[in-house]
């Protein structure tokens, strides 16, 4: 990429509508790992896909549907939507096929990575997941591991965080552009947003970055952020609880980060994490 970030708007559709809220090939962001969509069902819809030399991970954003692949037929989701419980997603290695039928109206995103790996297909439920929580005070947040760096996939990782209005996440700023194990991976990001009231918002602020410079960015409900180098850490504003979808793929599947020196020390301070969380949970029924 010749920026350090790319910030995609999701497709104004309105609620009754099918069809694409993001379309983003990686063709047209010029990098070389990921593409990303994001689409909405309508109770009826299908829509079919064939993964031919990548790999791909579906998680369900909100609604039901049944997927039809190699391993049958499985029922996907159970939350409304993103802050009414934990996912479900649907990995699907290389030379695969898979047909989504909604039976709700049903939000998915879904992410590709080239890859040729002779894999076996996964559903990963809501008690599949691993959820905590990471920071204090106002540097706390809840993280849902979707597909783990420990998942037999070829490249892709899958995380879920939620950060409370007025929280910050992704901090201490870290970075992932240098391929230098064990201490760094390069790693190329996707933060997906959705925000628990339309008018909301969250600020991420790049800097540091091999590829452009810096800058910060304001992300609404259903935008994207690529992140390509440099540090990246979020802030929600107050009052609008913060939910981003992280796919991430590169040159390892470790996760590890180079952080930024000059704010580690806040680890000192910043206590315990906010009684308000965790925002999720598996038996949720509304946020």
């Amino acid at each position: 990429m010749s920026e350090s970030t790319f910030l995609v708007h999701s497709l104004n559709l309105p609620p009754q509508q099918g069809g694409e809220l993001l379309h983003l090939p990686r063709q047209k962001a010029s990098w070389e790992w990921m593409s990303f969509f994001v689409r909405r069902l309508q109770p009826g819809d299908v829509y079919q896909t064939l993964t031919e030399n990548e790999e791909a991970a579906f998680v369900v954003l909100g609604g039901t549907c049944t997927a039809d692949l190699d391993i049958g037929v499985t029922h996907l989701g159970k939350r409304k939507n993103v802050f009414d419980g934990l996912p479900y997603t649907l990995y699907l290695p290389a030379q695969n096929k898979v047909s989504f039928k909604a039976e709700t109206v049903c939000e998915i995103a879904e992410c590709r990575v080239p890859s040729t790996a002779k894999l076996q297909s996964r559903l990963i439920t809501p008690t599949d997941v691993n959820t905590g929580l990471r920071g204090g005070g106002n540097v706390s947040r809840q993280i849902v591991d979707v597909i783990p760096s420990t998942f037999p996939a070829d490249k892709l990782v899958v995380v879920e965080v939620y950060t409370p209005g007025g929280n910050w996440s992704s901090y201490p700023p870290h970075k992932h552009d240098t391929h230098n194990p064990p201490a760094e991976v390069d790693l190329d990001e996707i933060y997906y947003y959705r925000i628990s009231k339309p008018e909301g918002f969250a600020l991420q602020h790049l800097y540091g970055g091999k590829h452009g410079p810096d800058r910060t960015v304001k992300a609404q409900d259903g935008d994207a952020v690529l992140v390509h180098s440099g540090y990246h850490p979020v802030v929600a504003g107050p009052g609008y609880d913060v939910y981003y979808l992280n796919f991430l793929a590169g040159t390892s599947r470790s996760m590890a980060v180079t952080e930024d020196q000059e704010h580690t020390w806040i680890r000192s301070i910043w206590g315990d994490p906010i009684p308000r969380l965790p925002l999720v949970r598996d038996d949720s029924s509304s946020s």
